[in-house]
């Protein structure tokens, strides 16, 4: 009796009947990162000029304008670089970024739940405490920037181009840390950056958002779930978002050693959220293997013809 393997969730396979070097230089795993980054980099160049020349980069421009210009610049290099890759190469509906409102609505709570859970334990141990409130200033130029540019931009980077794809190639488990230990070490030029709060970021957010990813197959909650924690953190409870200065509502903050406070790069470099976010990935990890089986590199799998995903019509709408 003929074993049929599993219903590997891959997105794209490659085109069927195509083989040797046209395969590898179109629609290799490879060759589509490195295409994704060739448009990230041009249209980021492009874009950054654009919005140098609408002066929404000057220091006298007005907020949300200056919000909006970042905002361009987080999010609008990776989407149109990622449905490039997608419709032309892939030749496919990018069914990642079909919108899924109960997803998204999730992952905000969640990413909520999960930033209050650790904030509140930093306060059982003494180590935050809130001095007063504020109105926060330009607080939507910040949920702009914070939450939705970095929720949308980051996640397709590192989750939809990066994760998806190399585990296309080498399977779920190498794809989980490359794109963890990939989006530690984004952050590792950031404000008050050092080799342990990346590693920190890596495995508290780079392994569960990309284990949110796959036990969802949608980029939503895990946009939802990134936006919601870094406006809960910064814009909420006042505290530094990745080192990122945050004048929040709450005017907070924290005491002790940096290994539980996180110090000046935020509550992300605390072993609470290490601790909290490593709790949340293994049952992640749990529903994810119920969900879906794990994929294993490409040399150890066979994928049904039916599977593969086939091109898109050209008239299809």
């Amino acid at each position: 009796m003929e074993t049929r393997p599993p219903p590997y969730p891959l997105a794209f396979n490659g085109p069927p009947g195509i083989t040797g070097w046209p395969r590898w230089l179109l629609f290799s795993p490879g060759a589509r990162l490195a295409y994704f980054a060739f448009l990230l980099y041009t249209l980021g160049g492009t874009i950054t000029h654009l919005v140098v020349v609408l002066g929404w980069a000057d220091k006298a421009a007005d907020p949300l304008l200056r919000a909006l210009g970042m905002l361009s610049l987080q999010v609008l290099p990776p989407l149109l670089g990622y449905l490039l890759v997608v419709r032309l190469l892939e030749q496919r509906r990018p069914q990642e970024l079909r919108p899924r409102a109960g997803l998204l609505l999730a992952g905000l709570g969640a990413g909520a739940a999960l930033m209050s859970l650790v904030v509140g334990i930093l306060w059982l141990f003494g180590s935050y405490r809130v001095l007063g409130t504020q109105d926060p200033p330009n607080w939507l130029a910040d949920v702009l920037v914070v939450g939705v540019g970095a929720g949308i931009g980051e996640e397709i980077v590192c989750r939809a181009a990066l994760f998806r794809i190399v585990e296309e190639g080498l399977g779920t488990w190498w794809a989980l840390l490359i794109s963890a230990a990939f989006f530690g070490a984004a952050h590792i030029f950031n404000p008050a950056a050092t080799w342990w709060s990346s590693a920190a970021i890596a495995i508290e957010a780079g392994l569960l958002f990309a284990l949110l990813y796959h036990a969802t197959r949608s980029l939503w909650a895990c946009t939802g779930m990134h936006a919601a924690w870094n406006v809960m953190q910064g814009t909420f409870y006042g505290i530094p978002v990745s080192g990122t200065d945050a004048h929040g509502w709450l005017v907070s903050v924290r005491r002790g050693p940096d290994w539980l406070s996180g110090g000046a790069f935020g509550a992300e470099a605390s072993v609470v959220a290490l601790l909290v976010c490593c709790g949340a990935s293994v049952a992640l990890l749990l529903i994810a293997r119920r969900r879906y089986a794990f994929v294993p590199p490409s040399w150890r799998r066979r994928v049904p013809a039916a599977a593969a995903s086939p091109p898109l019509s050209p008239l299809a709408g």
